[in-house]
């Protein structure tokens, strides 16, 4: 063959190609340059992330591969540990006056059945932490992503306010959060805060919750206090009657109203049926049970025999003495109760009168403190746990680039793969479903009285199928087989007549001699068969 040339068209497509790759490494290289921040955990985190030096956090952080692929993570690598890691960013952000999104990613290679794997994004060391000795008590400004355990499966996202009137900060929680995947797929967690004091949370890119951080509805407690507040000293006066109803206070009990009277009487009209059996009790002595042999007497106390349901009652409509069934009273009415009226001193449900709140503050956005680290602290039963390519950045643009080109790719394969194990599986069980059928239905062919001498066989080829299953198909043509054979066997008829052959005719007592030895010989052959026919096989439910 000779050298194959490029046509003006293959030239343009891949100079397209090059062209289209060389975009991607310039936008890639553009959004880390809009990113504030970003860890994409490539290299070793030694030295770059700091790990609290605390006692209790002894869980050990490793830098591993997401399975199935060469990009690396931050893995929790043991079950039942406490884990705390921080990153102390180079300036604080500020969350204040432009949009800010949080994402990062995490795949929880083993499930999640009691743990944590969100983000802490935490407030300058001012305020009274050290990274070697971050914990749980370290003061955040953002906790953002998934918390299972128990009752609890959601997506967390909570900020602390401080009160400017009290100067306490107050932890603030979105109402209703997202659940958190159920699946051991890579999953990309994204808040985006708006400056019109919106909040958006997505799930793999896709909008799961949306808030306002001034709205009491949206968040738990709400940001902006009431302006009134019941008055703590308010007490509820003595006579003060909170009942809507009251009895009746003119009401008499009725002459004819007998509270005595019970609820059921005999049935009078009530008769004995036809065929009742008074003189057979409703359990007798089981017959057929017989004494211990082991029983004694002076260890063991007198022996009696089981009681069952006597089957001469079964016939009839009842044995043993017939009593009149319980009817209901007619002149029951029970006890006696005055009516309810409207209460005339009826005022309502009391309530403390409400006062001015004195921590009642009005705001026209939440006033964040900055992020100056990242932190990740929790406590898991699971070990797996992988987080990676965490994002800062004031562009949702910027994080969607981020999702499309570092987690999407991952995403994909990974469901791709999930989707051909669960294929894989369904198979599995549909085939064991075809195999026990038609198992079933051969045990059934087997009992077909034709089928009486080789029976056996058929149940040795099912044995044989039951522990190989995959001999299934090869076993079935095979009864098929023998069912066709023995089917036209008897359409068609068995043996060719013999060709008639003249032979002198022999002496009678020869005759009769030998006609008494073929019927010997059979019997005798019928007995072996007999004798040796092997036990029938019980056949399987």
């Amino acid at each position: 063959m000779g050298e194959r040339k490029l046509t003006p068209t293959g030239i343009f497509t891949l100079l397209l190609l090059i062209c289209a790759s060389s975009f991607q490494l310039l936008r890639a290289s553009d959004d880390a340059d809009d990113a504030i921040f970003y860890e994409s955990f490539d290299e070793n985190f030694e030295g770059r992330w700091i790990v609290s030096q605390k006692d209790e956090y002894n869980g050990v952080w490793k830098h591993e591969k997401s399975e199935g692929h060469d990009d690396f993570g931050l893995l929790v690598s043991e079950k039942a540990r406490k884990y705390a890691i921080v990153k102390e960013l180079k300036e604080p952000v500020t969350l204040k006056d432009e949009s800010v999104v949080l994402q990062f990613e995490t795949r929880l290679q083993n499930g999640l059945e009691c743990g944590g794997a969100y983000l802490k994004y935490l407030r300058p060391q001012e305020a009274g932490w050290k990274s070697k000795e971050f914990d749980n008590e370290s003061p955040y400004s953002i906790m953002f992503g998934p918390d299972k355990c128990g009752a609890t499966n959601k997506v967390h996202f909570i900020f602390k306010h401080k009160n400017p009137k009290t100067g306490e900060y107050v932890e603030h929680h979105l109402k209703y959060p997202p659940s958190v995947p159920s699946d051991k797929l890579t999953h990309v967690y994204t808040a985006i805060l708006k400056p019109d004091n919106e909040l958006r949370i997505l799930i793999d890119g896709e909008e799961k919750k949306k808030a306002n951080f001034l709205s009491s509805e949206d968040f738990e407690p709400a940001l902006i206090p009431p302006q009134t507040i019941p008055d703590p000293d308010d007490s509820k006066p003595e006579d003060w009657d909170e009942r809507a109803k009251i009895p009746d206070p003119n009401a008499v009990k009725p002459d004819d109203w007998d509270e005595d009277a019970p609820m059921e009487i005999l049935d009078e009209e009530a008769e004995k049926p036809e065929g009742w059996l008074d003189d057979e009790p409703e359990e007798i002595d089981d017959p057929e049970a017989t004494k211990p042999e082991d029983w004694d007497d002076e260890e063991d106390g007198e022996w009696e025999a089981p009681k069952i349901d006597n089957p001469k009652c079964d016939s009839a409509p009842g044995c043993g003495e017939w009593k009149r069934p319980m009817k209901r009273n007619p002149a029951y009415k029970g006890k006696w109760h005055a009516p309810l009226i409207d209460n005339p001193a009826y005022k309502g449900i009391w309530k403390p009168r409400d006062i001015p709140n004195p921590d009642y503050f009005e705001l026209e956005k939440p006033d964040f403190e900055p992020i100056a680290a990242i932190g990740i602290e929790i406590w898991t039963m699971q070990d797996g746990i992988l987080f990676d390519n965490i994002l800062i950045a004031n562009d949702d643009k910027v994080a969607a680039s981020y999702r499309e080109t570092t987690w999407k790719p991952k995403f994909t394969i990974e469901k791709e793969k999930q989707k051909e194990e669960e294929d894989s599986e369904a198979g599995s069980s549909g085939l064991a479903d075809f195999q026990k059928k038609v198992f079933d239905l051969l045990y059934k062919i087997a009992d077909i009285p034709f089928l009486s001498d080789y029976k056996l066989k058929i149940h040795d080829l099912i044995e044989k199928g039951e522990k190989q299953p995959n001999l299934t198909i090869g076993i079935l043509v095979s009864v098929v087989v023998v069912f066709l054979t023995i089917f036209f066997k008897l359409i068609f008829g068995g043996k060719k007549k013999p060709a008639r052959v003249e032979k002198p005719s022999p002496a009678p007592k020869e005759s009769k001699a030998n006609q008494s030895g073929d019927e010997n010989e059979e019997n005798k052959e019928k007995e072996e068969t007999s004798t040796a026919a092997p036990r029938r096989r019980t056949r399987r439910d």
